[in-house]
């Protein structure tokens, strides 16, 4: 693929997942029989790695160290047919690396070394200046950055009128996304809990939090709730529906598939309800375990 125009960039965490799931309820000490996988991860690779199921020719911006994990992550990126050469391999900084425990009661608890990439700073964005100067297509964006990073991608005229989706790593980073509650052309996608973090205040249900999301200057908002209603609120007003319901068996994830699913289906023309059906249907097909 090093050859390959893309139709999307996906910029933030590249890593390694390292997961350990078990069947069974889980709580803080618990000491249970599972498995435990090593699969390439991150939230960008995650929407990079949805994106290009669903036929998007998706182009990688972050850093991947030249050790050994990350000779090995980039080969594997290859052979999924990613646009590996816009990354930054960095000499002298480790591959990251992810860490959860889920259990059959959801997440467990969860690490995201991460280092690298906040150290790197904005080093990862060099192919906007130089291969994808001019690029026009989405732009999937995640909050693994730094706070200071993500300020000046907001106020960056290289993404003045681009097609911005971002989202937030997790909710403890939710807060770094403010500067982008006011640019022209972001779409936010969040959970409840990131969205009422964000506005510093609960919010009822999906439907709500977007609309308020809305009325802060946000351009577009995209809120989900786990098994229940999700809500898309944009300039013509607001579409919701709830998740068809399934039996979980994996969340780490969900959220890079729902949001790869929403930006293709978009690109392929869907308008805003059946862009959020498409979403909520891939989400809750990864999630119940099955391949989408």
């Amino acid at each position: 693929m090093a050859h390959a125009t893309p139709d999307i960039l996906c910029i933030g965490s590249v890593l390694w997942d390292i997961i350990g799931r078990s069947s069974v309820h889980m709580e803080r000490g618990s000491d249970v029989g599972g498995r435990i996988t090593r699969l390439p991860g991150g939230v960008a690779l995650n929407i990079a790695m949805a994106a290009r199921a669903y036929g998007m020719t998706p182009a990688l911006l972050s850093v991947v160290g030249r050790d050994e994990e990350g000779d090995t992550l980039v080969a594997a990126l290859e052979r999924l047919n990613l646009i590996t050469d816009t990354l930054y391999r960095s000499e002298d900084l480790p591959t990251d690396v992810y860490m959860a425990v889920e259990g059959a009661n959801g997440l467990i608890a969860a690490i995201a070394d991460a280092h690298s990439l906040e150290r790197v700073g904005d080093k990862i964005l060099a192919p906007l200046d130089g291969p994808l100067r001019g690029f026009g297509g989405p732009i999937a964006l995640d909050g693994n950055l730094t706070r200071d990073l993500l300020a000046r991608i907001a106020g960056d005229d290289r993404f003045a009128g681009a097609d911005l989706r971002v989202a937030p790593a997790s909710p403890g980073k939710a807060d770094r996304l403010m500067p982008f509650l006011t640019h022209a052309s972001t779409t936010l996608y969040v959970n409840l809990e990131e969205a009422g973090l964000l506005l510093h205040a609960p919010q009822p249900d999906a439907p709500a939090a977007a609309q308020a999301l809305r009325a802060r200057g946000l351009h577009r908002a995209v809120v989900t709730d786990g098994p229940r209603r999700a809500a898309c609120a944009h300039s013509g007003g607001i579409v919701a529906r709830d998740p068809r319901p399934v039996m979980v068996t994996r969340v780490t994830g969900a959220g890079d598939t729902f949001m790869a699913a929403h930006i293709a289906a978009e690109v392929a023309g869907a308008g805003p309800q059946a862009a959020l059906d498409r979403a909520l249907d891939a989400a809750a097909t990864y999630v119940s375990g099955d391949t989408y």
